[in-house]
């Protein structure tokens, strides 16, 4: 990953890094079960988020608003069809008891599931490569291949339309 640009030089966080912040609210609440809107003000607050660029490069910027737009649609949204999501995972997943899939890989597939079917400015083979990329920077090769091919499963099995989106 490329080095963060300051913060206070006006550039805007990519949607990469936005979708990789999503991704760590979306797992810290498979822990606290806090509801989304609280994990958000959380973590997201002006005192609290410069502590946590410590903690990774991806809080090295704040969010703008259309990131934080971003981050708010798809970190309710996973919270809100969660169940959904995850039945879609058990469906692709075969051979996989969807228990023994990580919690970070499980929280990974769900973003990319909502985003494919719900977030409309993603097209679905960028919610994919992003999937795989995050899984390969937080897990492994074999995670990201892993995804990959629940991923692909996936998108071939949409209606042709949205399919050919996904190319």
């Amino acid at each position: 990953m490329s080095a963060a640009l300051p913060a206070n030089k006006g550039f805007d966080m990519t949607r990469g890094n936005a979708r990789e912040l999503a991704l760590h609210l979306i797992y810290g609440r498979v822990f606290t079960g806090e509801e989304p809107e609280n994990v958000i003000a959380t973590r997201l607050d002006k005192e609290y988020y410069p502590k946590l660029a410590q903690e990774t490069d991806v809080y090295a910027e704040r969010p703008s608003r259309p990131q934080l737009r971003y981050i708010d649609t798809v970190v309710t949204g996973v919270a809100n069809r969660e169940e959904e999501l995850d039945e879609q995972i058990r469906r692709f997943s075969i051979g996989w008891d969807i228990s023994r899939i990580s919690r970070l890989a499980r929280c990974i597939l769900r973003l990319a599931i909502f985003e494919i079917l719900y977030v409309d400015d993603v097209p679905a083979g960028v919610a994919v490569s992003e999937a795989v990329r995050i899984a390969k920077k937080y897990h492994d090769d074999d995670t990201g291949a892993f995804i990959n091919g629940i991923l692909g499963s996936f998108v071939r099995s949409l209606p042709a339309a949205e399919a050919e989106e996904a190319k």
